[in-house]
């Protein structure tokens, strides 16, 4: 028979790999009686674990949520799991990082030399916007109260303070449909009912107000996809996740050097010291200008809205050149 210690652990796991358990298994599981697993059980609601059980000849356990957070249980890919998760947690926008960072120390104190290391190797690089320009913080009990309003289906109600005075507009209805975090910012992804269309609003403007609104019908994003719907609006798209403007140029450069700056865009080798670039851009003067980044001979292949846009960018720069007023 296992040490008690042991035993204890090892009925722990159990009782969290699985919603409910006849006592009869469990006993069977751990190689021990139905009385010593009763005893057990005493052991771990002493401990704090919440162990429910009920009677009758098919009379089983069951671990429930609790009022307090006793010990846990990982193994060790949840382990190493939660690790990486803390740590990634400590480099986003909101407010939490603090405790993430704290929660990462616990973890990592009580965890075997082996997994440390497994931890210890991981490094989260995060690049942070300029020191004018840094991201506001977002406090943990809002991303809460949002994340509430998406679970609970209910209409949100909140004001939203627009830049950059931070003013307060009038107060904001919306149907809540998903928090997003994106480039070290948060997000909620909601139908507006007063402008019914869908918005993606910076988490750290809004503030809720209380109470809520009724519940409603959840509705499909446009898409079906939240990411590409996010990645759409960014880039003036229709939440597709395409851009609305794409192109194809070739460019007097190697494949190799063009790559390095290409971002999303596609770059294909056409020989030495030549590359054909398909990229896309929210407008069609904004691609032009995107290509003039790289400072080569560009001839461009299609379609005639990009040619135009070129056009109309030569004039302006010739103006600007020559010290004319006008665009």
């Amino acid at each position: 028979m296992p040490k008690t210690s042991a035993r204890l652990l090892s009925l722990l796991s159990l009782l969290q790999a699985r919603r409910d358990w006849p006592g009869a298994l469990l006993a069977e599981r751990l190689g021990v009686s139905p009385r010593t697993v009763r005893r057990d059980v005493d052991r771990l609601r002493e401990l704090g674990y919440p162990v429910a059980a009920s009677k009758g000849p098919d009379g089983g356990y069951r671990l429930d949520a609790g009022t307090r957070l006793p010990p846990l249980l990982f193994d060790d890919g949840q382990a190493v799991a939660l690790a990486v998760a803390l740590r990634a947690a400590a480099t986003t926008g909101a407010a939490i990082r603090e405790d993430a960072v704290r929660a990462l120390a616990t973890v990592r104190q009580v965890m075997p030399a082996r997994l440390r290391h497994r931890v210890d190797t991981l490094r989260v690089t995060t690049v942070e916007p300029s020191a004018a320009r840094p991201h506001p913080s977002v406090d943990g009990a809002l991303l809460m109260a949002l994340s509430a309003a998406v679970h609970a289906g209910e209409v949100l109600r909140f004001d939203y303070a627009s830049p950059p005075e931070g003013t307060a507009r009038p107060p904001r209805r919306a149907e809540p449909h998903r928090l997003v975090s994106r480039g070290g910012r948060w997000y909620l992804v909601a139908f507006d009912l007063d402008r019914a269309d869908w918005r993606v609003f910076r988490a750290d403007r809004i503030t809720p107000r209380s109470p809520t609104g009724p519940r409603f019908a959840p509705r499909e994003v446009p898409g079906g996809d939240v990411a590409a719907f996010v990645t759409g609006r960014f880039r003036g798209a229709d939440g597709s996740g395409e851009w609305p403007c794409r192109g194809e140029v070739i460019l007097d450069l190697p494949a190799a050097t063009v790559s390095r700056h290409a971002h999303d865009a596609v770059v294909e080798e056409l020989g030495p010291g030549r590359c054909r670039l398909l990229l896309g851009s929210w407008s069609w003067t904004a691609l032009a200008a995107g290509v003039g980044r790289f400072d080569a001979a560009v001839e461009v292949v299609g379609p005639q809205e990009l040619k135009d846009a070129f056009a109309v960018l030569a004039r302006r720069y010739a103006r600007a050149a020559a010290g004319a007023p006008g665009g």
